[in-house]
């Protein structure tokens, strides 16, 4: 199966070697986003809530560019320095998918890039 890059002007562009996502049949595997802004390539705040709603605005113009929605996410990992953070990324969540919910790991982490407080990556599969 040949893979195919996912990329999209509406997602942050990526700040290292690697890409926003990856296509293989239907399985998308989706790069970590963090709370960029994608014009500015900017931290869009300091308030960890913003910070988990500009990941999630990310994931999803991610998706819709490789040609699913959240609906298609299977799995999801979440990478917290703080864990107290945690329950601010379950709220965020439930504003943006529907159950059945992906499965999700939440792990914490020293430190993430640009010492940003969450980043999210994820698998989705397109069975369309």
């Amino acid at each position: 199966m040949a893979r195919q890059i996912v990329s999209t002007k509406d997602a942050p562009g990526a700040i290292g070697a690697y890409s926003q996502a990856v296509k293989c049949g239907p399985t998308v595997y989706l790069s970590g986003q963090i709370p960029l802004d994608p014009v500015t390539m900017e931290v869009v705040s300091d308030d960890p809530r913003d910070q988990v709603v500009q990941v999630f605005k990310n994931l999803k113009a991610v998706c819709e560019a490789a040609g699913g929605g959240f609906e298609d996410v299977v799995k999801l990992n979440v990478f917290l320095p703080d864990l107290a953070h945690f329950p601010i990324v379950n709220e965020v969540m439930a504003e943006h998918f529907d159950e059945p919910y992906p499965a999700r790991a939440a792990i914490g982490v020293a430190a993430l890039p640009k010492g940003v407080a969450v980043e999210v990556e994820g698998i989705m599969h397109i069975d369309k």
